[in-house]
């Protein structure tokens, strides 16, 4: 497992202060449809803008500044719209494969009125077979195990890009069962890029899509997690 050469932070606000209504409004619309849908979290403005849009946006530095990204998942938009409004070259594919999140997000993306982010209600697996390999780079926050993400992700991403997963304390454990044999998914081995937010221990787990993904993935919906593809 590859060490990283710098640790992970939250933007300064600085460099936040261009985006910052947005972003703030944003955090608004998303406590307004929790209330609804639970999209994620917290339900105050200010508990999403602590514990996960500022979560989200420690990845920036490991995001290009234009191309196709989508996050698998993604519920209330985390981490993949708060990407889309302070990266405008990025254009983001919002997938969540239930209805009810997937319309509420609809409706947030709607009242923000960017054009560079979409979304999709509809499982990983299917956009991995509409669109096999076309993204630059796959997300997923507090989704499944790291080896399971990966499997999802791997598909959807183009060789020469990146697999981005938010993980806590046990994504080494997580890593362990792969260790060697991430090449059978077309990737390299993870890098553990670390960081703190809000007193917890937590990090982004990077791989390198170095290969095309074996023509069996994505399997079955659910298959990922029932029979893991190291056994």
């Amino acid at each position: 497992m590859a060490s990283p050469f710098f640790r992970l932070a939250s933007p300064s606000r600085e460099a936040l202060a261009p985006f910052e209504p947005l972003l703030r409004r944003y955090a608004l619309l998303l406590a307004e449809a929790n209330a609804k849908a639970r999209l994620t979290g917290p339900t105050s403005a200010e508990g999403l803008w602590e514990e996960h849009i500022l979560d989200a946006l420690v990845a920036l530095p490991l995001l290009p500044r234009e191309g196709a990204v989508v996050d698998v998942g993604t519920g209330g938009g985390l981490p993949g719209l708060a990407w889309a409004l302070v990266r405008p070259g990025l254009t983001v594919t919002l997938v969540d494969s239930i209805a009810k999140k997937a319309a509420a997000l609809e409706g947030i993306v709607k009242d923000l009125a960017i054009t560079n982010a979409v979304v999709r209600s509809v499982r990983s697996e299917v956009v991995a077979l509409e669109r096999r390999e076309t993204f630059l780079v796959a997300t997923a926050r507090a989704v499944a195990s790291a080896d399971v993400v990966a499997e999802l992700l791997s598909p959807l991403v183009a060789p020469g890009g990146s697999l981005l997963a938010f993980k806590g304390p046990s994504a080494e454990e997580e890593l362990r069962p792969g260790q060697g044999r991430w090449g059978e998914l077309g990737l390299g081995e993870p890098e553990i890029f670390p960081y703190g937010l809000g007193g917890k221990s937590l990090c982004v787990v990077r791989w390198f899509k170095e290969a095309p993904c074996p023509g069996r993935f994505p399997r079955r919906a659910g298959m990922a997690l029932k029979r893991p593809w190291w056994r």
